[in-house]
């Protein structure tokens, strides 16, 4: 039995008059959404089970009928994590029937513009027809991974220019609770694509532990950015099983592994919020009594994630790829809370949300000074965005970071001990964080510029400084520029012709 699909009615008819009540199969014990269960042999981890209550006190076959899975096994007893509660009931009144199949999600074209809930059934109230076949949870069998290739614009000059996203790349986006991380991962999510390659991105978007409010937000997001037809969300909300939500990111990886890896698209995975997925680990992993590791964590988690983290790239001669965005909340704004710590470890950068710049209105509030995107070099340069990109983005950061410094200055001497170069790198500060950072258009809309437009309002800001603090553009750069800005009536002017 795979996710998508009811018992079959046969069996169905043969659990109604008891022929399989319990049987040689005894629930040992019951502890929350976990049952172990005696007697269990030839039973391997990750098989589906069916859980059949008494009938007799049912008023319905699927109001007894319960799926679970086998999450570890011990000589005969194992344990079996239900993906429903099963509220009043009994050890001695109930079924354990074997599947002898592992999970599988159902993947087609059909699922398009469809919203399915933690185990990839429809959750928009609508039927789900024409699945073309049936893939494991777990994911497809890894091929030969290649490098990330190919940069990605999504609109946002700090992140477009400074941190550049690489197709095939695995990315967080981290921020403290009350930011809008959400809201920022489903716009970039909406408003990605590759430039130069025809066709948008497909995005598939796994919403785990989420409130309405929140869910209703994406949906709109999509709506609005016209990107329903070619997204594919999978909903798990905060008052749905808690096994579901472990079992969220796998569905909705394994619907960008087929459409990457077998039809061929460019696929792009959010998964939002990890940290309601790892709690949801270290719950279940407290029903199992293990010993808790750092943070009341289980010892595990790290390799959990990296389960999951490791199933986007791209895959020599296959034209698809899967590139993944994780939306991690850091609470307290601890940037060293172990999910994001471990997090860190195993992507390939990390783009961080500051709570002063959020106070201050600017939308989004990228700090670029602690985000990283380390496969940035391979989508970037000659042939790929244009020639100065990376001396442009290091500039940038060298002189952020000189107008953070310079406020910290100014606190402890004020203006009077300020030299005149101070002065203007606090003037540029301001400017590249309201201009160039803040892209909020009307109504909290986010402006969208393309990557020339980003470029010309760098040039803009850094005409805030002198000339001789550029020290890490060439100098035939400058020479140039200077040359089209005095030929310019306007202060920005336009990019340079590539």
């Amino acid at each position: 039995m795979t996710l998508n699909q009811e018992p079959n009615r046969e069996f169905k008819q043969k659990c109604s008059r008891k022929l399989y009540r319990q049987g040689s199969r005894g629930i040992k014990g019951i502890t929350g959404s976990l049952l172990f269960v005696e007697n269990m042999t030839g039973v391997g981890c990750g098989e589906l089970v069916t859980l059949w209550g008494d009938p007799v006190n049912a008023s319905s076959l699927e109001e007894f009928a319960k799926t679970g899975q086998v999450l570890q096994v011990k000589d005969d007893l194992c344990v079996v994590q239900m993906f429903d509660d099963a509220p009043g009931l009994e050890t001695g009144r109930a079924t354990v029937w074997m599947e002898r199949d592992v999970a599988k999600v159902g993947v087609g074209e059909a699922l398009r513009g469809r919203i399915l809930n933690g185990r990839g059934l429809p959750a928009d109230g609508r039927s789900l027809y024409g699945l073309e076949e049936f893939l494991p949870a777990k994911g497809l069998p890894p091929g030969l991974r290649i490098p990330p290739n190919g940069a990605i614009e999504t609109g946002i000059s700090a992140l477009d220019l400074m941190n550049t996203w690489v197709r095939g790349q695995r990315l967080s986006l981290l921020g403290g609770p009350g930011l809008p991380a959400g809201e920022i991962a489903a716009r970039m999510a909406a408003r990605a694509l590759i430039p130069g390659k025809d066709g948008d991105f497909l995005v598939i978007f796994a919403a785990m532990g989420v409130t309405g409010r929140e869910a209703d937000l994406f949906i709109e997001t999509f709506e609005r950015d016209g990107v329903t037809d070619r997204s594919v969300l999978v909903l798990n909300k905060a008052n749905d099983p808690v096994a579901e939500r472990l079992l969220a990111p796998r569905v909705a990886l394994t619907v960008a592994e087929y459409f990457a890896f077998v039809k061929g698209y460019d696929v792009l995975v959010v998964m939002a919020d990890m940290l309601h997925y790892c709690d949801a680990l270290r719950e279940i992993s407290a029903l199992r009594k293990e010993i808790p590791g750092r943070g009341g964590y289980p010892v595990a988690m790290y390799s959990d994630l990296a389960e999951l983290y490791e199933r986007s790239g791209c895959i020599a001669g296959c034209p698809g790829s899967v590139t993944q965005l994780s939306v991690i909340t850091a609470p307290d704004d601890d940037v060293t809370h172990p999910v994001a710590d471990l997090s860190g470890q195993l992507l390939d950068g990390q783009i961080v949300l500051d709570r002063e710049l959020h106070a201050k209105g600017i939308f989004p509030p990228f700090n670029v000074q602690a985000s990283l995107s380390r496969s940035m070099d391979r989508g970037i340069g000659r042939g790929k965005t244009f020639d100065s990109h990376r001396v442009l983005a290091d500039q940038l950061r060298s002189a952020y970071v000189k107008a953070r410094e310079t406020r910290l200055l100014r606190a402890a001497v004020g203006d009077a001990g300020l030299s005149e170069v101070g002065k203007l790198y606090l003037k540029f500060g301001d400017a590249f964080e309201k201009f160039f950072v803040g892209q909020k258009g009307r109504e909290r809309q986010l402006e969208r510029r393309t990557l020339a437009q980003s470029e010309a309002k760098a040039w803009e800001v850094l005409s805030e400084l002198p000339v001789e603090e550029l020290s890490c553009l060439p100098q035939t750069l400058l020479e140039r520029k200077i040359a089209i800005g005095a030929a310019s009536p306007e202060k920005s002017g336009e990019p340079e012709k590539k």
